[in-house]
């Protein structure tokens, strides 16, 4: 009985052919096709999506592409390319299933509309400019008589590749979400960052406005910020005259300069698709900061006094120079905060590329930076303050000059990208030491005053201890990394391993939370031996190869850790520092 219903198929199948052209004198295609592309130009090395609708006649219906019997012939989508795209994953919609005479069980067909996706890579090799694509969809349509012989239609779409630095924009969104890929960036949807899309685009611009400058605010919790304290205790502790007025506006000044820096960067980089902050990042910007950094030093050690030319001063109405020298320090401090970033940024760079409305990109990270900034116009009244405690004369000196001492350390901070690493690992913690010795031994101003040199004594031990336990050497613990390559990351999916993929880089103070913290606990390094783990280093942002990474796993700011399950499927992708307990927890959870 088992191989009478083939064979009565393929009667069934001759006759209604014969039938059914003889009668009804079909003549054209049941099914008609339309493609659309995710995207309106491709970087090489990256991925797309093709959506392909098809329309099929009333009253007839194709197989599916699993059509629950051997025999029959299943739906495909393919595509031909003389420049090498090729399809990356299939996406069929849900089938119904339908009883035969001619089939033991329900065969699984599709009718009217549906749609079907196809992830496309794009060659590292392919050629910049434009080239065709072929999209062939087969099938073979019945209806509840009779069937016609399988057929395919096609359609030609063009597809042009460009530069990295060459502006790519969505399209098609709502023909595309009408498939549901297994995307790589599944876990943002179901995280804050999907939330805070979904409420901004459902609120009006006045509540999105707030809720990014509470967005700000929250991020002065993250380690982002944190360079940012020393150096605006140093700048305003060093150039206020402590009446409370002029300190107000210096620090509204100050933060207006974060906020500038910040909402052009954000829009830039989001509008561009670089990773945020990153274009702030390039050595000539570092070596910028660097620079900033000692001239400030130099001021709070008396070698000349931070002000605008006086010429200078006259043009712009005779404002006061103090005011042009915080807008100025603000402008440059949103430099150092803009490269470190948690889920809510992505959020709000993933929300503002899609609309790529440049005045709603302003408008949101102008308040989003404010809300940033404000905490720094509180601690700008603190600092300033100082100079108007007892005895400002010689007291003050040497406050300014453990500023300054201050100010030299976030230099070298803040240079350390550009240097070797083994020049890095002693640096910082040799200055550390090397100053806090010489304002215990060498500076002797104000040591008069019982309490400053109390201060001061504690602050250097302080001071000398932690750069010592920074040489100390210690058991350097981590997972076992390996080294990223395509075919590597391949071999991995196809072993069906669970895969965790870390996108660092220097400049990232989370990123060395990470290193330090969490990836150290020998938890965590147990339980990493049962994935591939790969760390994929993005400090140079703007390099080909970085580039090409980032357009493959999409990634828009760092730290980014994805964690892969053994079927290939991105299950989380984490986008702040968490510490080694809620790091377990998710790595327990990929399955």
């Amino acid at each position: 009985m088992r191989h009478i219903k083939p064979l009565l198929f393929i009667a069934f199948l001759i006759t209604s052919i014969v039938r059914i052209n003889a009668q009804f004198g079909i003549e054209g295609d049941l099914v008609k096709i339309e493609a659309f592309t995710s995207f309106d130009k491709f970087y090489k090395g990256s991925e797309f999506k093709i959506v392909v609708k098809a329309e099929i006649e009333d009253t007839w219906h194709i197989n599916s592409n699993s059509p629950n019997e051997d025999y029959l012939i299943p739906s495909k989508l393919e595509i031909e390319s003389e420049s090498g795209f090729e399809i990356a994953e299939l996406k069929f919609p849900k089938a119904h299933d339908y009883e035969f005479d001619f089939s033991d069980k329900p065969v699984s067909v599709f009718e009217s509309t549906v749609y079907i996706g196809a992830k496309i890579n794009v060659p590292e090799s392919v050629q910049e400019g434009n080239h065709n694509l072929k999209v062939i969809f087969s099938y073979q349509a019945c209806n509840n008589a009779s069937c016609l012989a399988p057929t395919k239609v096609e359609k030609e779409i063009q597809i042009e590749v460009v530069n990295n630095q060459t502006p790519i924009n969505q399209i098609n969104a709502d023909v595309i979400s009408k498939v549901e890929f297994v995307e790589e960036v599944a876990a943002i949807s179901d995280s804050d960052d999907g939330s805070l899309a979904s409420t901004l685009e459902s609120s009006s611009l006045f509540v999105s406005i707030i809720i990014v400058f509470l967005g700000g605010l929250a991020l002065n919790l993250t380690p982002c910020v944190y360079p940012l304290i020393p150096i605006t205790v140093g700048y305003f502790g060093g150039q206020s005259e402590g009446r409370t007025g002029k300190l107000f506006v210096l620090g509204v000044f100050y933060v207006l300069g974060m906020a500038v820096t910040y909402s052009i960067v954000g829009v830039v980089t989001s509008l561009s698709g670089a990773v945020f902050g990153a274009l702030l990042q390039n050595p000539i910007t570092i070596i910028a900061i660097v620079g900033v950094l000692l001239a400030l030093s130099l001021s709070m050690f008396g070698v000349y006094e931070f002000k605008l030319p006086d010429s200078w001063v006259m043009k712009a109405g005779g404002a006061k120079s103090g005011a042009f020298g915080a807008l100025f320090m603000g402008l440059t401090m949103g430099i150092v905060a803009a490269p470190c970033i948690g889920p809510f940024v992505i959020g709000l760079v993933t929300l503002v590329g899609a609309k790529g409305d440049p005045f709603y990109g302003f408008i949101m990270f102008f308040f989003l930076a404010l809300g940033l900034g404000t905490p720094y116009l509180f601690l700008a009244l603190f600092s300033g303050k100082i100079k108007s405690l007892p005895r400002a004369g010689f007291w003050m000196e040497a406050i300014k000059h453990i500023f300054g001492f201050i100010l030299i350390g976030m230099a070298i901070y803040f240079l350390q990208p550009l240097l070797p690493k083994e020049v890095t690992y002693y640096l910082l913690p040799v200055f550390m030491i090397l100053a806090a010795l010489y304002l215990l031994f060498f500076d002797k101003l104000a040591n008069d005053i019982v309490g400053f040199r109390i201060f001061k004594i504690v602050f250097s031990i302080v001071i000398i201890a932690l750069g010592a336990y920074l040489l100390w050497p210690t058991e350097k613990r981590s997972p076992d990394w390996l080294a990223y390559s395509d075919s590597a990351y391949e071999a991995s999916l196809a072993s069906n391993k669970k895969i965790m993929l870390d996108f660092y880089a220097d400049w990232c103070i989370p990123c060395i939370e990470y290193d330090k913290l969490t990836f150290t606990d020998q938890r965590v390094i147990d339980k990493s031996k049962e994935f591939d783990n790969y760390k994929l280093d993005l400090t140079k942002t703007m390099s080909e190869e970085t580039e090409r990474i980032r357009n493959k796993f999409k990634i828009v700011g760092m730290p980014t850790i994805i964690l892969i399950d053994s079927k290939g499927n991105e299950v989380e992708r984490i986008t702040g520092f968490l510490n080694a307990n809620d790091f377990l927890d998710i790595m327990s959870k990929i399955k």
